[in-house]
């Protein structure tokens, strides 16, 4: 189950996992896109590890990546 945590300015969401056993928490942040559909990625906690990044520009994920 995924709970929102927090909007931005643009509309993307933010959302996370419960604790997982292994010790995880699974962000996941999401950007309507009106050509693409959706723009999305896949963080770990506590490693800080992002995958299935799609969509978004560098200075996008830099943003997100300071959060």
């Amino acid at each position: 189950m995924m709970f929102p945590f927090m909007t931005l300015d643009n509309n993307t969401e933010v959302v996370h996992s419960d604790l997982q056993p292994d010790g995880r928490v699974k962000v996941y942040i999401e950007t309507p896109d009106e050509k693409d559909g959706f723009h999305h990625a896949v963080c770990w906690l506590p490693e800080y590890k992002w995958e299935d990044v799609d969509g978004y520009v560098d200075s996008e994920m830099k943003r997100y990546k300071s959060l």
